[in-house]
């Protein structure tokens, strides 16, 4: 088998599979444009979120049996017609999910505690104490919309914090949390975090209509997906005071163009980076050499 690496992973997924006798090329420096002309002669490829696998893409691929996407979202891949073509796609879905848990926390605890504003203010020679008074997450109401695999770790932790956990999820039910209608979980909830796929139905789920219906003080964070928040309408709302904050890892574009959201005190901002952490890279490169593994079984 031949596998070609569009995007980075960890380079012990590369050694495991050159020892089960697979040739492993890694083309993740390869600038995009050129990688469509490079996809013809191997049996699988695995990317990450950069490389986007259209149908041009797909139509140059002769010998491709498997598509893997070392993640959790597959928005990047044409999924529908790569299986028309014959190919599987298949992802890593368990292997990120600790970490864009945990990033999840990280926004909300840096909205609440004023954490960029401090270290702002103290690099700038400011003691704003009196200024940046917080709020505890212990009692507070977490919303979760979505409750796959990264949902369910973060109601664990939202428990563990000591804060009422209810979901939105209209195809599961979780034991443990209280599973809610959309505006209720939007109405009741002083943290709402977003955990859904991109798709047709879900973007623009959280638009203008669904932010009014949030309360004044709730923190909204998207580690999700883009394009599930609509931007615009996330602008208005902070604009209004709708809100009390946001926390974004995610984007309608990526890199985001620069906007009015960017002159917002009360957002936190990261590069798309929930499962860039050295555990998660590891996991995701396990489950790739495992699927690999089964394929060549």
């Amino acid at each position: 088998m031949k596998v070609l690496l569009a995007d980075p992973i960890a380079k012990t997924a590369i050694t495991n599979l050159e020892e089960c006798g697979v040739e492993v090329d890694d083309l993740s420096s390869l600038p995009k444009e050129e990688l469509i002309h490079k996809v013809r002669e191997y049996d699988c490829m695995v990317v990450r979120s950069a490389t986007k696998v259209r149908k041009e893409m797909i139509d140059n691929m002769d010998k491709m049996k498997l598509i893997i996407r070392g993640g959790v979202g597959i928005d990047n891949i044409d999924v529908s017609y790569a299986e028309e073509k014959g190919i599987k796609v298949m992802n890593t879905p368990a292997a990120s999910s600790i970490s864009v848990a945990e990033i999840v926390f990280a926004h909300m605890l840096a909205l609440s505690r004023h954490i960029v504003k401090g270290t702002v203010g103290i690099k700038e020679g400011k003691w704003e104490k009196k200024v940046l008074k917080g709020v505890e997450l212990f009692g507070k109401t977490l919303g979760i919309i979505g409750l796959g695999r990264i949902g369910k770790e973060l109601a664990k932790r939202g428990k563990a914090l000591g804060m009422k956990v209810i979901a939105y999820d209209p195809y599961v039910e979780v034991e443990g949390v209280d599973m809610v209608g959309l505006d209720e979980l939007l109405r009741d909830s002083d943290y709402i975090s977003v955990h859904t796929p991109l798709t047709d139905k879900t973007k623009h789920l959280i638009g203008r209509n669904e932010l009014k219906k949030m309360k004044k003080g709730a923190i909204l964070v998207n580690c999700a997906r883009g394009g599930i928040v609509d931007e615009n309408a996330l602008i208005e709302a902070l604009r209004e005071g709708e809100i009390a904050g946001v926390g974004l890892d995610v984007y309608e574009v990526e890199p985001p163009k620069v906007s009015e959201l960017m002159g917002f005190s009360n957002v936190t901002f990261t590069p798309h980076i929930g499962a860039s952490t050295k555990q998660a890279q590891e996991r995701i490169a396990e489950e790739v050499v495992k699927i690999i593994k089964n394929e060549l079984q």
